[in-house]
């Protein structure tokens, strides 16, 4: 559902714009009691737009929610949906709901072990399911939950995790958790994790923060408004700094006959490839390097999303 058509290619820069979700930053969830939100957040720079029937939407208004995300949905729209965690009163209904629609792909709250993830992945089948972990009890079973069948990206519910444990909101004291999800990823061979979102309106506060989601390896980060996701897409993608070096390495490599010289060339043609074809996903001066001669694949052993 995320090809797009060989006669006609558009930028990935472009508001509207929907990035594969392996490689999405940005992942806005928007109150799916709210329709008049949806258009918008469509021609937002979202990567990803969740319609979100969970904790944004009261129990009174979850009918009325189902069913806007039903009337958005069977316009041809793909979008994904936060549907209500395992166990809950609307959680069947949620997936009964989606069983018939065009849902790009579902946000499991509350996971807390891997049935949570396989019951779901049964009524749902081929639908990818990002599972957000949000309590002690969840984390304590990340890595069972990453390599359950079905789950595709791992996802930190930080809000829900922090009344859960008691811990602030400071990188040094979500360190251990930002570091187990990001490893139980890896471990599963996922997409990196997807961090939570950050409250508020300082541009500068969410720019610090996104730099502590991709210290800790996370490449995608939950945005709640529209205004969120530029500097998330900014601050989770490759630098200029990050993409004239990699030029410049394979500059050098070629110069040097294009053979292996230490056992560092590896590693860093990795590296180089991965931020070369991250930022051409992301239409990052694609043009300066769409068929550039210099990028040449690195050893599949070496190289991961």
């Amino acid at each position: 559902m995320y090809d797009q058509p060989s006669t006609f290619q558009p930028d990935p820069s472009e508001p509207g714009f929907r990035i594969d979700p392996v490689l999405a930053r940005s992942w806005l969830l928007v109150n799916g009691a709210q329709y008049d939100r949806f258009a918008p957040a469509a021609r937002s720079r979202a990567d990803i737009v969740i319609l979100d029937i969970e904790d944004a939407v009261a129990p009174k208004d979850k009918v009325d929610a189902r069913e806007n995300v039903v009337r958005w949905l069977a316009d041809g729209n793909t979008d994904w949906v936060r549907i209500n965690g395992f166990g809950t009163p609307w959680w069947a209904d949620d997936l009964e709901m989606l069983s018939n629609t065009g849902v790009g792909g579902v946000m499991l709250a509350m996971v807390e072990g891997v049935d949570h993830v396989t019951e779901t992945a049964r009524r749902l089948p081929d639908v990818p399911i990002v599972a957000l972990v949000e309590t002690a009890r969840g984390l304590e079973r990340i890595t069972e939950i990453a390599s359950a069948k079905g789950t595709f990206r791992l996802a930190f519910g930080i809000g829900d995790f922090r009344r859960d444990t008691g811990f602030g909101d400071n990188p040094a004291t979500l360190a251990y958790a930002r570091s187990r999800f990001t490893i139980a990823a890896k471990a599963a061979q996922l997409p990196s994790a997807i961090d939570g979102p950050t409250v508020g309106s300082s541009a500068r506060k969410l720019s610090e923060a996104t730099a502590v989601s991709a210290e800790f390896g996370m490449t995608g980060k939950i945005c709640l408004t529209p205004e969120q996701c530029p500097t998330v897409n900014e601050g989770l993608s490759p630098s200029q700094e990050e993409i004239s070096w990699a030029r410049e390495f394979f500059a050098e490599f070629q110069r040097d006959g294009g053979e292996i010289r230490n056992g560092s060339d590896l590693p860093r043609i990795a590296r180089a490839n991965k931020i070369l074809d991250l930022a051409k996903a992301y239409g990052i001066h694609e043009s300066d390097f769409g068929d550039d001669p210099d990028h040449v694949p690195a050893p599949s052993d070496t190289f991961h999303y």
